[in-house]
């Protein structure tokens, strides 16, 4: 087990590779190699095989009569956060692509080998751990300003919670923490996952650089946050069925995203 390493390198060192500074453009012509890649290497059908059993479940507790609607938005927007871990699939193929290698998802299973799992399984927990505390804590206030029956049916649920005299301190308070969540996720992830895909060079390293990226392009940066915020939204306003394309796309463009930031 001496070659196993978390935080650091193989050879125990953090590294601190240099970030470019870059602009509004080169969001969207990363969204616009992520379509490249996704139309190359047409990935949605793994998406279909995630998506519909999601909304599934869903629906299978809807009508077991388990009180899931006021989790539902929870669930929902907190998958943004686990967008990095859902998307590493698809960034090991834009990678692969770029190299001129195999990029099958065949090839993709590869990633059990890379010296860097250990610390991309750190950095799932750490994603998993703040989508935990987004449910917890959307729960919490729902039980403590809102109350624990919600009507029966979508828009009767939608209507009692925007008739409730805390309606407006409920969607301030919890939206608000879900921003600073979103904001924290994209911050340590935007460039890490990529990074350790890239390069064996520990979980520090990874969100270190990615810190500094985002640290020394904001306006780029928020932009794409937005752009995914605004894409999922998007399929997500489709009962999911967008999803299928959108889901794919960011996740070949935070590829392309990455090499722009990081030298």
């Amino acid at each position: 087990m001496s070659t196993f390493h978390v935080m650091t390198n193989a050879t125990g060192n953090i590294e601190r590779p240099a970030v470019r500074q870059i602009a509004v453009a080169d969001v969207f012509a990363s969204l616009r190699e992520g379509y490249e890649d996704f139309r190359e290497k047409p990935s949605h059908y793994a998406f279909v095989a995630l998506i519909y059993p999601i909304a599934g479940a869903l629906m299978i507790g809807w009508s077991a009569g388990v009180e899931l609607l006021p989790m539902v938005y929870p669930l929902l927007t907190g998958f943004a956060l686990l967008g990095p871990l859902m998307a590493l699939g698809l960034m090991e193929i834009s990678r692969r692509r770029e190299l001129g290698q195999p990029a099958n998802w065949s090839n993709v299973l590869d990633l059990f080998k890379s010296p860097s799992l250990p610390s991309l399984l750190m950095m799932s927990a750490y994603l998993v751990t703040l989508f935990m505390v987004w449910l917890v804590v959307s729960r919490g206030l729902y039980l403590s300003m809102v109350g624990d029956y919600p009507a029966p049916g979508v828009f009767a649920f939608a209507t009692g919670i925007f008739d409730h005299p805390n309606a407006w301190a409920f969607l301030f308070w919890s939206n608000g923490f879900g921003f600073l969540l979103a904001l924290v996720a994209l911050t340590i992830s935007i460039v890490a996952f990529p990074m350790l895909l890239d390069r064996d060079c520990g979980a520090a390293a990874a969100v270190g650089t990615s810190v500094r990226a985002s640290l020394a392009n904001p306006v780029p940066v928020a932009v794409w946050g937005l752009m995914v915020a605004l894409l999922l939204g998007i399929g997500m306003a489709t009962l999911m069925v967008g999803l299928v394309v959108i889901v794919p796309v960011l996740g070949h463009a935070t590829w392309h995203f990455y090499r722009r930031l990081v030298v």
